[in-house]
């Protein structure tokens, strides 16, 4: 047998591992074949007017696992996106399909190509197709259609509706506190039952008390201490204020002393009967308030009618006032008034500061705090930009510009070697010390028919500037150009200005504008405060009105 069939395993394991290898490399050609994405790019058109939009439609097919990002932004120059639609996604068996759209237009003609875009899959990079695009003009039969010129700027009202509801606010809320001052201040508040007291003349109010007295619930109460505590101290009170002796302070023989010396004196008309009533009921209630006594109810009660008898006599045996106490009653009552007078003056001044506080504080909310404050304290650039201007030209050749105020002759001597180069200079200023602000023009004539050197004028006007106290100048150049193309040359930059009549000095900014020809020169020379957002202002619209001519 091994003779007969000597080869035949070896053939049979040959036979199966080329089987096995070509099984392997289909599966990996089929796995190949799935996991490559593939992108389609196409348009709805490729002729487009300017302004119209083309639909750009890219197509992505890759694993269902696939991280797809589509490109973002303006990535299609020359032509501009106008919006990126949302992702459209598909799946279809273990595959997935997205769609993107991208609207994109050019407003001017011509042969646009769209470039390839970058699509990331999976980190990898895979580009889509080129586009070839035709934007045409829209034609225009002048024939039929009138032509008509650019209309003028319309100076349109502003519209104060928001201004009219911010005062309404403003008023309503200033009536409330007005109202609440009123309340406060003004109004006439109803008294109070110890207040109606108390403005009583002293026999009324006394006769009151002791009827009060009356009906309180001391006697059925059992409480004869305060009961007499009360009584005796309504009678002292009125004693001190009618007969103008210092009862409440006084033992009761001291007081009953002061009564007799008055009888005596003619001063108190009053009998001896009853000061000797008096006197008992006194010495009755310092037993009950010192001693504990408790006096029958009927004599508690009786005591009360003796002295509300006693109060009466007393008040009948007062004498009339004489003509001295007569005055000084009234200049007391006129004392009293101006004192009244002054409260109500101070009252009115307090009233009227609270008011005068509360609209400066709405005006500061409403106008903003720092405006509010500058408009207060009058800062000098913001006059200068709340003024009417004035729109001039000066010199010649002409500089025409517009400013706050108008801009001033200036006559200055040309020295031996400035007339061998000038033939006439115009010099133009103005200039406000407070606001630390200037503007300055020169318009000058050469005596040669050669371009100006601006080397050697801007020299001369920082050194100028220098001699006029600015220190530590910083300088920066830049071409200028004005509204009607008039191309010169601007230096400006930043330093310290000295302030007039002061040793002291001021951050600030400056600029000089160089214009120039054949045998003319033109300068503009400005400084104001630096950090001052009225003088920016300021200078930004003399900027921008700022115009030069060639020629008379």
């Amino acid at each position: 047998m091994k003779q007969m069939y000597p080869s035949y395993r070896p053939i049979n394991f040959a036979f199966k591992s080329w089987g096995l290898f070509l099984l392997a490399w289909s599966f990996c050609l089929i796995g190949y074949g799935q996991s490559t994405p593939s992108i389609k790019t196409e348009a709805d058109t490729t002729q487009i007017r300017i302004g119209e939009q083309i639909n750009l439609k890219i197509t992505v097919e890759a694993d269902s696992a696939a991280q797809v990002i589509f490109p973002e932004g303006q990535t299609f120059s020359p032509l501009e996106t106008v919006e990126a639609y949302k992702t459209d996604t598909n799946r279809v068996e273990d595959r997935m399909i997205l769609q993107k759209i991208y609207a994109l237009t050019q407003f001017d003609s011509g042969q646009y190509v769209v470039p390839i875009q970058r699509i990331e899959i999976d980190g990898a990079g895979y580009f889509t197709d080129s586009l070839l695009v035709a934007v045409a003009t829209v034609p225009v039969d002048t024939t039929t259609q009138k032509m008509y010129d650019i209309k003028p700027l319309i100076q349109v009202d502003k519209n104060n509706a928001r201004l009219w509801i911010t005062l309404l606010i403003v008023a309503i809320a200033l009536g409330l506190i007005g109202w609440l001052i009123y309340r406060l201040f003004f109004k006439k508040k109803p008294l109070t039952e110890e207040e109606k007291q108390a403005i009583l003349p002293p026999y009324d109010r006394a006769l009151m008390e002791l009827k009060r007295l009356e009906n309180s619930r001391y006697l059925i109460q059992d409480e004869y201490k305060k009961y007499y505590s009360e009584l005796t101290a309504i009678v002292r009170a009125y004693l001190e204020e009618e007969v103008n002796i210092s009862a409440l302070e006084s033992t009761t023989q001291q007081l009953i002393e002061k009564l007799e010396l008055l009888k005596d004196a003619g001063e108190l008309n009053l009998e001896e009967d009853t000061i000797v009533q008096f006197n008992k009921i006194l010495k009755t209630a310092d037993l009950v308030k010192f001693a504990k006594s408790k006096p029958p109810t009927n004599v508690a009660e009786n005591d009360r009618v003796v002295l509300e008898q006693i109060v009466t006599k007393t008040h009948e045996a007062i004498p009339e006032p004489d003509e001295e106490e007569l005055m000084k009653r009234e200049e007391f009552l006129l004392e009293l008034a101006r004192e009244k007078r002054k409260k109500r003056r101070v009252q009115y001044g307090v009233a009227a500061m609270i008011l005068v506080l509360l609209s400066l504080g709405s005006l500061a909310i409403y106008m903003g705090p720092q405006i509010f404050w500058d408009t207060v304290s009058g800062k000098p650039t913001k006059k200068l930009l709340e003024k009417e201007w004035v729109s001039s030209t000066y010199g010649i050749p002409p500089i025409s510009l517009e400013s706050p105020e108008v801009l001033l002759r200036e006559n200055r001597e040309l020295s031996a070697e400035e007339k061998e180069n000038i033939k006439e200079q115009y010099i133009f200023e103005y200039s406000n010390p407070d606001a630390l602000f200037k503007i300055g023009t020169t318009s000058t004539l050469l005596a040669k028919a050669e371009e100006p050197d601006f080397e050697k004028t801007l020299e001369k006007i920082l050194k100028d500037l220098g001699e006029a106290g600015a220190r530590n100048l910083i300088t920066k150049k830049e071409e200028f150009t004005t509204r009607t193309g008039v191309k010169g040359v601007k230096v400006y930059g930043r330093g310290s200005f000295s302030l007039p009549d002061s040793d002291s000095s001021e951050r600030g900014q400056y600029a000089i504008f160089l214009f120039g020809g054949n045998g003319f020169q033109q300068i503009i020379v400005l400084t104001w405060p630096d950090e001052d957002p009225y003088a920016e202002e300021i200078i930004e619209r003399i900027q921008n009105s700022l115009e030069v001519k060639t020629e008379a």
